[in-house]
């Protein structure tokens, strides 16, 4: 099992850039495959990144792609997305979720572990 904690969410204006990290604990971080997710009021979590569990392949989705970039340490046990050219439509709880299995699903169901969220607000 392991627990994550996401953390760096604000309020920021449209353009503005922010750097959400996900900190993991329990049992070894690298087994997992990781993930970013979204969530706005009133709409169901969506995929926003994934990374393997050496980092060598990621995804994105098509929203977020050029602006957003995933990356991960595995001695330090923590996933950051970078978020860059923020829009107002990118305002969501961000939550970072673990694969077991490293399966490249995108969908909320292959993902094992979450986290509690973090706040990003983008003003126009």
């Amino acid at each position: 099992q392991v627990q994550l904690v996401e953390s760096g969410g604000g309020l920021v204006q449209a353009g503005d850039s922010l750097r959400l990290s996900c900190a993991a604990s329990g049992r070894s971080f690298s087994i997992y495959a990781m993930g970013w997710f979204r969530q706005a009021p009133g709409k169901d979590r969506e995929f926003v990144a994934y990374i393997s569990r050496a980092g060598y392949s990621t995804d994105y989705a098509d929203s977020v792609k050029g602006r957003f970039t995933i990356s991960r340490d595995n001695v330090k046990n923590t996933v950051s997305l970078q978020m860059n050219s923020l829009k107002p439509e990118d305002t969501a709880v961000y939550y970072c979720a673990a694969d077991r299995w490293e399966s490249g699903d995108r969908r909320v169901r292959a993902y094992d572990y979450w986290g509690q969220g973090t706040q990003v607000t983008v003003s126009s």
